[in-house]
């Protein structure tokens, strides 16, 4: 089914709200990039100091993670095959971002596990269910090269 066959409607409804979502985070990483913890409106003090000692390479690895995402899921909305890769160096640099954060700061003891887990669980499953989707497509023919 490749060319100009048509695709079911949920296909697209799927992209689009991918490359929403992606969007999104993409906006949010420039606020924080910009921002620091005042992205998120008003903060303590103890988050404006997490912020401030993040490393350099930790806003690029960010950058790759959403924009990298992003990227995917255009090539997804242009039904490419390298939607597929382009999911897998999102979600790669997604578990670089949050395992530095979870395991080299003190950021679970601070704030805890219920506080701070959750929201990077779902943006994980939102990169592993990108990459699901694009092979599924891939299968149906519904991607090109």
């Amino acid at each position: 089914m490749t060319g100009s066959a048509k695709l079911p409607v949920w296909f697209w409804i799927v992209t689009i709200v991918l490359v929403l979502w992606e969007a999104m985070g993409c906006v949010a990483c420039v606020m924080q990039i910009r921002l620091g913890a005042e992205a998120m409106g008003s903060v303590d003090e103890w988050s404006r100091n997490y912020y401030a000692a993040l490393p350099v390479w930790y806003n690029w690895v960010y950058a790759v993670a959403t924009f990298g995402g992003l990227l995917g899921g255009l090539a997804l909305l242009l039904r490419k095959r390298l939607a597929a890769t382009l999911f897998w160096i999102s979600l790669v640099a997604v578990v670089v971002m949050f395992g530095y954060a979870f395991t080299a700061t003190d950021l679970i003891a601070h704030k805890g596990v219920g506080e701070v887990l959750p929201f990077p669980l779902f943006i994980a499953g939102v990169g592993v269910f990108s990459i699901w989707f694009t092979n599924l497509a891939a299968k149906r023919g519904w991607l090109t090269a």
